[in-house]
């Protein structure tokens, strides 16, 4: 299939199948497009789509493998089982050549600069297409789909809703999806993400996060924090957010649950002490944070897992 340079000439949704494989595209919004290819055959499929230099494109492997193919097949670039592809490159068109390989399934955002900046207006600062220095820079990033994304990712390709609710169903997805990427926490290399425009900020914004880790049990005030990191208040809270997704104290009552919990399950230590050392001076109050985290009393969380 091979649609005009003008992503708005698009149909809001259109659908073609190949052989027993299909292609459907999706309209989420102006400059906001979701793809999913699915070859069922035992043959090599052939998608093509027309894309200006305008649009970021995120491609994700749910199964089997694929190759792009770009400046007419003189470079070459594949996509495997189980990772992501993140291209951009605003010197230069990159459409869609795409063989998808036999038994093998994808689904593509294609997200416009100006929508995706819209997307994270608030960490401007922190986002590389926004810098003077480095807007006409391209990426190429490839990476691991997560559990989570790859739960969102097989609701796209296996939906089965009414087709007068498909738009609103793939948008809310493709948020998530896109919220999933950029909150990668677990993942070492997401503090390296492209999108980080100052390094030293993004080490500064790490050592914070490692500072109220440590002392989860008495920490610091965001001040403080700010104040040691050598940091503006301003950057902590919105550097904080836009690597970690969310607030310090929001990430850090995650953090002390997860401990918590671990604890727990261990069984080497009861209530009283486990929330002394998540930083609860009294029973109560860690009793009352843990049920607001995972709705039930840490007391029949641990009755929970020696009945299972």
């Amino acid at each position: 299939m091979n649609l005009n340079k003008n992503m708005n000439s698009s149909k809001k949704n259109t659908s073609k199948n190949v052989a027993k494989g299909s292609y459907t595209e999706t309209k989420i919004d102006d400059g906001f497009f979701v793809m999913t290819y699915q070859n069922d055959s035992n043959a090599v499929e052939v998608v093509e789509r027309d894309i200006d230099s305008s649009f970021i494109q995120f491609h994700f492997c749910l199964k089997g493998t694929s190759k792009f193919h770009f400046n007419e097949g003189r470079y070459i670039l594949d996509i495997l089982e189980e990772k992501s592809l993140l291209l951009y490159n605003p010197q230069r068109d990159l459409p869609i050549h795409l063989e998808v390989h036999p038994n093998s399934w994808l689904v593509t955002v294609l997200i416009s600069i100006k929508k995706f900046h819209g997307l994270f207006s608030q960490e401007a600062d922190y986002i590389t297409f926004l810098s003077e220095d480095n807007k006409d820079k391209k990426y190429y990033t490839d990476g691991n789909i997560s559990p989570s994304m790859a739960i969102v990712l097989n609701q796209l390709v296996n939906y089965n809703l009414n087709s007068s609710i498909k738009n609103l169903y793939f948008k809310g997805k493709a948020y998530e999806l896109l919220s999933l990427y950029f909150n990668r926490s677990e993942d070492a290399d997401i503090e390296q993400c492209p999108f980080l425009v100052d390094e030293t900020n993004v080490t500064k914004i790490r050592k914070a996060k490692d500072i109220v880790i440590a002392r989860m049990s008495e920490p610091p005030s965001l001040q403080e924090l700010a104040d040691e990191i050598d940091l503006s208040l301003k950057k902590l809270k919105e550097g904080f957010k836009q690597i970690y997704g969310d607030t310090v104290y929001s990430f850090l009552f995650d953090y002390k649950m997860e401990v918590a919990r671990k604890l727990l399950e261990s069984g080497d230590h009861n209530v009283n002490e486990v929330g002394l050392k998540v930083g609860y001076s009294t029973a109560s109050h860690f009793i009352a944070a843990f049920k607001k985290k995972y709705g039930t009393t840490p007391k029949k969380y641990v009755t929970s897992i020696l009945n299972s």
